[in-house]
């Protein structure tokens, strides 16, 4: 838990808070079930899938985790950081040329 008396983040331009980071709720989700913009207003909705047993068998249920609403502004802020994000997973995932050698017990 952050403590109150340390100062904010800074992020550029923009103090996060560091009261607010524990309060934020995390958004799972497997997909985007449908997306949409309504008065300038972007909207998704985000989807995960449940999986619901049915005696020897498994349905696949599907349920809306969250209604994504933003400025074309910030909508293309979130684009920008989820395509760095997939940069650096792809850089992290990148195997050396080298093999690894086999360990022997």
């Amino acid at each position: 838990m952050a403590d109150p008396e340390t100062p904010a983040t800074s992020q550029g331009l923009v103090t996060i808070s560091s009261s607010s980071s524990e309060r934020a709720p995390i958004i799972y989700f497997d997909g985007a079930s449908c997306f949409g913009h309504h008065n300038g207003a972007i909207q998704i909705e985000l989807a995960a899938n449940l999986l619901m047993p049915i005696g020897a068998a498994v349905r696949v249920d599907v349920v809306q985790t969250a209604h994504l609403r933003c400025s074309p502004a910030a909508a293309l802020a979130l684009r920008e950081a989820l395509d760095k994000a997939l940069a650096m997973l792809k850089l992290g995932q990148q195997q050396p040329d080298e093999a690894i050698p086999a360990v022997k017990n």
